[in-house]
């Protein structure tokens, strides 16, 4: 958490505040990525630049996320963030943290109860 509270600062947002970004792999390895929030919609999320650390680097299990947005306020991964994770590992087993006060958490699984890729049995 205190890794991904230091990067909104560094993130490249054009609309609004920045986000961050970071996870935790199988491997204990701490992933961070920033929000690419451009005007033509070509940016990229902070949780989709860290899974692409991640995978650059060779590992493919997330264990725990958090996102940050400005101010240091815990958020929530968008729709297609959690879509991209549920593809990388449908067991929907990553934790992502919803508050930084009481760092209760949920996981992916419980966000996505009816995810399309189970009845592909991809889950």
């Amino acid at each position: 958490m205190r890794e991904a509270g230091a990067a909104p600062a560094r993130a490249l947002s054009f609309r609004r505040g920045g986000v961050a970004a970071a996870l935790l792999t199988e491997g204990g390895n701490v992933y961070l990525g920033v929000c690419i929030d451009t005007a033509c919609s070509l940016g990229m999320c902070a949780e989709r630049n860290a899974i692409a650390s991640m995978i650059t680097n060779g590992e493919h299990e997330i264990n725990k996320l958090v996102c940050v947005a400005e101010g240091g306020r815990v958020a929530m991964p968008c729709g297609a963030c959690r879509e991209l994770m549920m593809q990388l590992s449908p067991r929907g087993s990553a934790e992502i943290l919803v508050s930084e006060k009481t760092w209760a958490s949920v996981s992916l699984g419980a966000l996505m109860p009816d995810w399309w890729g189970k009845e592909r049995g991809e889950g």
